[in-house]
């Protein structure tokens, strides 16, 4: 029987590193498998914050990749500051490390490029494909984002081709992310920002959330909205390379490990105050505790943690590839996940979370009260999830954990994870298809 088509418009694809190229790059490789033959539309010439040549082993055997060229400012605006590089990866500075440039350039990315700096890519795009749909016979596309200017391409392929199946992926939420108050957004903007949204919502005949919450607040925004959240991938969780483990394992260390961006909205200053405490007051954890990163942390955030006790027990790695990221969360005893701290945030997943269900370890969470996390956490016996406010709750956790550890009682858990694996939530995609 003949593959149906699917057309995925998606600006991250390998070599792009980071979360956002995961969710389509393993639909796509098991798309195949449930009838699906899956086509990827993407920019020629893309200015990723991360790369990862690793991913490419994912990327399905004969995949036909259709790319076109964009322009963005990027290049511009890291000219201007270099602390606009921040930009692409939807970080930047906030509150007191604000400087006049980097307020101007905020401004700036709000007001003049709505809903993002890729939009410049929307129209050549719309042009482009309208003929190629046509002559490949391709009735079903997909768009996701951020970046959100590609739904504005779902926008005008719909306009002109109305029998044509879309379904808008949003693997974040447009105006109710949490950055999205920091923009500087004049009134007139943020009107635009929203009539956009909202005419994405109206018109899409599908929209994918991650979460159980931007799925229901999508739908009350006038969208027919299905949740599907990231996953992991079985035949990650079970790589091993070659390298060695992580020496600090073999020394005997507590090893609380944060992988991925930490950016200064997701900072948890309640935890590195608690583990600061705790190596100051308890020889025992002092001795054995270790502190990881893997990715990219913000300079302000290792600053001040390098300015406490904690800076003899910081191991910054810096971004590895997927593969090494995960054979890291597997040589820990903690994982840490952080959210933006409002209340409007509670549905955000960060995908890593169920990278690191995979891995057994003990999971501690921060974010808003009743976010979907904890509803996860809590399903999964996997963790616990706190508010940045508690402080003496996130240390008697943390010592627990610990002297478990010391007495080799921590135990590694897997269980209720299998509803969210790449393969299962694949089958969920194709029959909302």
């Amino acid at each position: 029987m003949e593959q149906k088509k699917i057309l995925i418009i998606t600006y991250y694809w390998p070599p792009a590193g980071g979360p956002g190229v995961q969710r389509w790059l393993k639909f796509a490789k098991y798309l195949p498998d449930f009838g699906w033959k899956p086509i990827i539309y993407t920019p020629e010439n893309p200015s990723y914050p991360l790369l990862d040549e690793s991913l490419m082993k994912d990327v399905p055997e004969n995949i036909e990749i259709v790319r076109t060229k964009i322009w963005e400012p990027y290049q511009l605006a890291e000219k201007l500051n270099k602390s606009n590089k921040k930009f692409k990866a939807g970080q930047f500075d906030v509150g007191k490390n604000q400087s006049w440039k980097s307020r101007l350039s905020i401004w700036v990315r709000g007001n003049f490029f709505i809903p993002d700096a890729r939009v410049f890519w929307a129209k050549p795009s719309i042009q482009f494909l309208e003929k190629y749909l046509k002559e490949n016979k391709i009735d079903t596309i997909v768009t996701s984002g951020p970046p959100h200017s590609l739904h504005l391409i779902g926008l005008g392929l719909k306009d002109k081709l109305p029998d044509l199946k879309w379904i808008a992926d949003f693997r974040d939420p447009w105006t109710e992310i949490s950055y999205y108050k920091h923009l500087k957004l004049t009134k007139s903007s943020d009107k635009k920002h929203r009539q956009l949204e909202s005419a994405v919502f109206k018109t899409a005949d599908i929209t994918l959330a991650t979460s159980y919450t931007d799925a229901e607040n999508f739908r009350k925004a006038g969208a027919n909205a299905v949740c599907i959240t990231n996953g992991f991938d079985e035949t990650d969780a079970g790589e091993k390379t070659a390298i060695q483990k992580d020496e600090l394992t073999h020394k005997g260390q507590f090893t609380l490990s944060y992988i991925g961006v930490l950016e200064q909205l997701r900072n948890p200053e309640n935890l590195w105050k608690v583990l600061d405490e705790l190596v100051k007051e308890n020889k025992e954890f002092s001795k054995h505790f270790s502190l990881k990163f893997v990715g990219r942390i913000d300079d302000k955030i290792l600053q001040l943690i390098e300015n406490s006790s904690l800076k003899n027990h910081i191991l910054n790695l810096g971004y590895l590839s997927h593969g090494r990221a995960v054979e890291e969360m597997q040589n820990s005893q903690l994982l840490l996940i952080t959210n933006f701290p409002n209340e409007s945030s509670k549905g955000i997943i960060p995908g890593k979370i169920f990278e690191y269900l995979a891995s057994g370890k003990q999971i501690l969470s921060f974010g808003p009260d009743e976010a979907d996390v904890a509803k996860i956490l809590t399903e999964t016996q996997a963790g616990k999830h706190f508010s940045y406010d508690e402080t003496q709750a996130v240390k008697g956790f943390i010592l627990e954990k610990f002297n478990l550890w010391k007495s080799d009682s921590l135990v590694e858990n897997t269980q209720h994870i299998e509803q969210f694996s790449r393969r299962n939530l694949t089958r969920q995609l194709t029959e909302i298809l």
